[in-house]
């Protein structure tokens, strides 16, 4: 090779040296400049961890991706990765596109009227039986009608007794023996005394008025009838006396209401009996006059429940001026029940309730909700008493709250998933039932993580949409954790 070419080749691999070592230098300038950008994007300069799955899955990726939904999976920065207990975080963009609320606690005045159905009733207190107290016959009528209203002392009726007349007459003799016998011995006197004194009580025991009496005993004739009387004023509620019947002993003749008052029964369910007292003031509405409320106090709750409605009767009584209110009319009764005195609140929405116990979801920071179990109090018709857990000015979720407890409780069931991914587990089987308390009962075959043989045996759905469109009998594939020994959640489920 002549010299010439020695010094050529020499300089195109000093050329090629120089621009290898300017490409390899921009390209770490490059690699700076994107590191620093990602450190730029981080908030706080925090260094980007992961990214985690958005629905709470047990699945995490290096890099940005999209779930099976098209969800972006959600960026996990150093030091957030660590937050304790089942805490959700939600971007903002998500608070707003699944539209959370929230609203402050606060103190306030609780009241929630209590409504029952109630009728109208008579004033057992209020109400008369007339009978008779000897065998006789009606033989004149003066009150003839079923509802006819009749005044205090107003005769009903007049009755013939055969005994009745006797009864007199022996009273007469010994009315007039007693005046015969006024100088005889004292012997005769006192024994003509006691004949009297029987006779006499005898006719008061039948309801001789003293004013027959007095007439029998001052040589009046015995008369042959009885006229018998109302003994209070009111309307004649049954009337069985006909004019020329027989009647015996103890027999109703005629059945009287003073309606001047009645009472109101009303059926209050068994979870509201505990705020109610006697003396509370009730409004009693009647459909016959809707422009009118009748207002009355609460008199008498009653010791009994009904097992098959799980009510307990109370008795409201009213006035009635004017008769308005008539016996087995229909009533809604109201009752304003309450507390004057300020409670921490907050809105009836805000409460989940799983049966077994009571949850709010509060509002940290933007973005950031903890779950929270709550030992509730009086509620009223929009808001509910708050005794333990929630303080006063907390921000609790109103709207959506259903939607960020699914994520919590999945994150609760996926506790620890960054540092065990392996405890999602996966299985083949036959949905055997729904329970009534949202778990299902499922058959499994063999399932090789768990080294569990084929059986039977129950889970708990993370979210009860996992299993709103499957039917007992189906085939199955699904996901599932272990949230605590011996609880076992399906994260993931699909028809097989």
């Amino acid at each position: 090779m002549s010299s010439g070419k020695i010094i050529v080749v020499a300089l195109v691999v000093a050329i090629a040296g120089a621009a290898g070592y300017w490409a390899g230098g921009q390209a770490k300038v490059g690699v700076g400049e994107t590191a620093s950008a990602d450190a730029a994007a981080a908030p706080g300069g925090k260094k980007l961890l992961y990214y985690r799955n958005p629905m709470g899955l047990p699945d995490t990726s290096p890099t940005p991706k999209k779930d099976s939904m098209g969800m972006d999976y959600i960026a996990v920065y150093e030091g957030e990765d660590d937050a304790g207990g089942t805490e959700v975080k939600i971007s903002t963009a998500k608070v707003q596109k699944l539209g959370v609320r929230v609203e402050a606690a606060s103190l306030r005045e609780l009241s929630r009227p209590i409504r029952a159905a109630g009728r109208v009733e008579v004033d057992e207190r209020r109400l008369h039986t007339i009978s008779s107290k000897f065998e006789g016959w009606i033989e004149q009528l003066h009150v003839n009608s079923t509802g006819q209203p009749v005044g205090r002392g107003q005769a009903l009726f007049e009755a013939y007794s055969p005994e009745l007349v006797s009864a007199q007459r022996e009273y007469q003799v010994a009315a007039q023996g007693l005046v015969a016998l006024k100088d005889a011995s004292p012997e005769a006197q006192a024994s003509m005394r006691r004949i009297a004194e029987a006779a006499l009580t005898r006719l008061r025991n039948w309801d001789i008025s003293a004013e027959q009496i007095e007439r029998l005993a001052g040589g009046g004739e015995a008369r042959r009838t009885l006229t018998f009387r109302a003994p209070a004023s009111g309307i004649v509620l049954e009337k069985r006396a006909i004019a020329g019947m027989r009647f015996m002993p103890g027999e109703m003749l005629y059945q009287i209401a003073d309606i001047s008052s009645i009472w109101v029964l009303a059926d209050v369910f068994e979870r509201d009996i505990g705020t109610l007292k006697v003396g509370q003031k009730v409004n009693v509405a009647i459909t016959a006059y809707p422009d009118k409320v009748f207002a009355g106090k609460i008199a008498y709750i009653y010791p009994t429940l009904n097992a098959v409605t799980r009510t307990v009767p109370i008795r409201v009584e009213l006035p009635n001026p004017g008769g308005l209110l008539k016996p087995a009319m229909y009533a809604a009764v109201e009752v304003g029940a309450g507390n004057t005195a300020k409670v921490v609140a907050v809105p009836l929405a805000a409460v989940i309730d799983s049966g077994t116990r009571q949850t709010v979801l509060v509002q940290k920071e933007e973005g950031r909700f903890e779950p929270r179990e709550v030992k509730l109090g009086l509620r009223g018709d929009d808001y509910v008493e708050v005794k333990e857990g929630v303080k006063e000015g907390e921000q609790v979720v109103v709207a959506a709250n259903f939607l960020i407890d699914s994520e919590s409780n999945l994150k609760a069931a996926l506790g620890g998933m960054q540092e065990k991914p392996a405890v999602s587990h996966h299985a083949v089987g036959i949905l055997d039932s729904i329970e009534p308390d949202g778990s299902v009962m499922v058959t499994h075959e063999p399932v090789p993580s768990l080294q569990w043989p084929k059986m039977t045996m129950e889970f708990v759905p993370a979210n009860a949409a996992l299993v709103a469109r499957l039917k007992p009998g189906a085939a199955i594939h699904f996901e599932f954790v272990e949230r605590k020994p011996g609880e076992w959640v399906i994260t993931k489920l699909e028809a097989h």
